[in-house]
């Protein structure tokens, strides 16, 4: 019915619309296949993006040249930094968006690509020839042939909705699931599994009293996500307000425990450990008395409120009689209740470092399907899947980010080692290398590789260039210039720290604690200091302050790169290597690992195995 497309992208979320954006801004013809083109980018949870770590993901994305700091910045009604009382490795940037806008500008993004097409319907079935996808058949049996596949299918495989006793199919609220590929793909030799997550009841914000809940503003002075030009700072923003739940509240939820799906039986699925229900909290911490809910404005010109942190699978009416014990909430109206997903997942072991299944040639998955939730960790996967099926059908080499260099090389390289057994979530604490990994360098990073790939722009590339010679111009100036004792010590004093006896550069006092070069009396001492931007200053006090650290870490990620470098054969046979463990063997065997860093990281595979492995592979 359609031409011949290069790359086919199924499934319309963050992960779908990074992944068929990325493949069509290289150069190549890519079909977007989706359910519903009216959402496409739904945010089907809550109306944010960023968060802890979370943030870091939509910086480095951006960097690389995706577009969901863009969109989130464009449809931004409230920007906070989170984790400033922290160091620099914690602070993390939150947007609260507009969910219509949100949805709006990813739309008119994709429509933008001259390279990208759409098609609404479901995808029933993929074409796979000797092991290698062909293309997808949809249900109304139309072909649409292509080089590659991405499949970003999100809560929609086999997807069954719960509230209460009630369930029926569903890959959302108001829309059906998808029904069919599992099967397909378990016939082909992939292990399925299932996964559950959930989502709050939806109000309406006039019957709200916020006169008894905590406003929550925004940032003083709020920043963005974009290291583009393309995109400024919201002008206005609204605030979210902060309430908790109480006692009556708990009984309430409690006396409809056995009619819960989490607690009778019917969910199967492994729920997000660190986003748990309400009923699951009051659960599992029955020791607390309350816990507390956000509630998070939808947009700018709409009433609906998310109930942040009172998701729940429980009966409509229990959920309706409990919600209006919380504060503020006494003549609460709902749009519509809670409920809890579960849906099909794959273990994410049987993929490659590009996101392609080794089962089957040119198949790539990204998203929940990997068994990951979140806005953030979907987009970073379908856009690395994006760019490598590119890639390959380009003929060049794989694109792959290390786990030094990444948020993004850390989830991938957590997935595809150690698999997940429940929905999986980035931290701070899951990489080791995260004082190198700031929001506020993302784009010296990253910037130059998405440039490299074609993806990041000629604006984008100066845009970074003339950002990192200004940096290197400060730092070199608060090297160079020394100050005085009679003219700073008084000031010393003032912060809290000792007095100077002799003529000391800038760069040494900013190293103390109690100085910032933020502040009159050190900022005045440096030339020009007015050509310099806040995110400029910043990231040149971070380079200073935190410098024994940075080059400590920077240290230990080279002596480490030599494994990442050390590749292995995928037609290794580990049976042959005597002196391994039988479950180094086993675990080496199943996984496949790409390279020795890869197989350090594999649960069963000892640092003994990995020594014993270096030789053979030195062999």
């Amino acid at each position: 019915m359609r031409e011949h497309y290069e790359i086919i992208v199924v499934g319309g979320g963050h992960a779908g619309c990074e992944a068929a954006y990325a493949a069509g801004k290289m150069g190549l013809k890519t079909l977007l296949v989706t359910m519903n083109m009216n959402t496409i980018a739904q945010m089907s949870c809550n109306p944010a993006m960023g968060g802890v770590a979370k943030g870091q993901i939509v910086r480095e994305i951006d960097a690389l040249g995706g577009m969901s700091g863009i969109i989130s910045d464009k449809s931004t009604i409230q920007f906070r930094m989170l984790n400033r009382s922290k160091g620099p490795a914690m602070w993390s940037p939150r947007t609260q968006n507009d969910r219509m806008q949100f949805a709006e500008e990813w739309r008119y993004a994709i429509e933008a690509n001259p390279m990208v097409d759409m098609w609404q319907e479901m995808v029933s079935e993929l074409i796979v020839e000797k092991d290698v996808v062909k293309g997808v058949r949809t249900q109304m049996g139309i072909e649409f042939r292509s080089e590659a596949v991405v499949l970003t299918n999100g809560t929609f495989l086999n997807g069954i909705i719960h509230i209460g006793e009630k369930q029926f199919g569903g890959g959302r609220t108001g829309e059906r699931s998808a029904k069919g590929i599992t099967e397909q793909l378990v016939s082909l030799g992939l292990e399925s599994g299932r996964m559950k997550t959930g989502t709050p009841p939806r109000v309406d914000g006039r019957s709200l009293d916020y006169s008894k809940m905590e406003e929550q503003a925004g940032d003083e002075h709020p920043s963005k996500f974009s290291f583009s030009t393309s995109t400024t700072p919201t002008h206005k923003q609204r605030s979210c307000w902060i309430t908790y739940t109480n006692p009556t509240v708990h009984e309430i939820l409690e006396e409809g425990f056995d009619r819960s799906p989490m607690f009778n039986g019917r969910i199967q699925g492994l729920g997000p450990r660190y986003c748990p229900s309400i009923e699951d909290k009051i659960n599992r911490f029955s020791e607390r008395d309350r816990h507390q809910i956000f509630a998070e404005p939808e947009g700018w010109r709409t009433v609906e409120v998310y109930v942040n942190g009172f998701s729940t699978s429980l009966p409509e009416d229990v959920q309706q009689k409990a919600i209006r014990h919380i504060p503020g909430f006494e003549k609460v109206k709902l749009f519509r209740p809670g409920y809890a997903i579960e849906y099909d997942f794959f273990p994410p072991t049987q993929l490659k470092q590009t996101l392609e299944t080794k089962a089957i040639e040119n198949l790539y998955f990204a998203g929940q399907i990997n068994g990951t939730t979140g806005y953030e960790e979907a987009a970073c996967q379908g856009l690395i899947a994006g760019i490598n099926a590119a890639r390959k059908i380009k003929e060049k080499n794989p694109f792959i980010l290390q786990r030094s260099e990444a948020y993004i090389g850390v989830l991938i390289d957590d997935l595809i080692n150690k698999g997940t057994e429940e929905p999986y979530r980035m931290f701070t604490s899951r990489a080791e290398f995260r004082i190198l990994l700031r929001q506020d360098n993302a784009d010296l990073r990253l910037t130059e590789k998405g440039y490299d790939i074609g993806l990041a722009d000629e604006e984008r590339m100066r845009t970074m260039i003339n950002r990192r010679e200004k940096i290197e111009t400060l730092y070199d100036l608060t090297a160079s210039h020394k100050i005085k004792p009679e003219d700073i010590n008084d000031k010393l004093i003032e912060m809290g720290t000792a007095e100077i006896t002799e003529k000391t550069s800038i760069e040494k006092l900013i190293k103390r604690p109690q100085v910032s070069i933020k502040y009159p009396s050190i900022h005045k001492q440096i030339p020009k200091y007015g050509d310099f931007k806040e995110d400029e200053l910043e990231q040149v006090e971070i380079l200073i302050k935190y410098d024994h650290y940075i080059k400590r870490e920077e240290e230990t990620a080279n002596k480490m790169s030599q494994y990442e470098t050390m590749e292995i054969r995928s037609d290794m046979d580990y049976s042959r290597i005597k002196a391994l463990s039988a479950e180094g063997r086993e675990k080496l065997s199943k996984h496949k690992p790409a390279t020795l860093g890869q197989a350090s990281r594999i649960s069963g595979v000892s640092p003994a195995d990995i020594s014993i492995l270096m030789i053979y592979l030195g062999k």
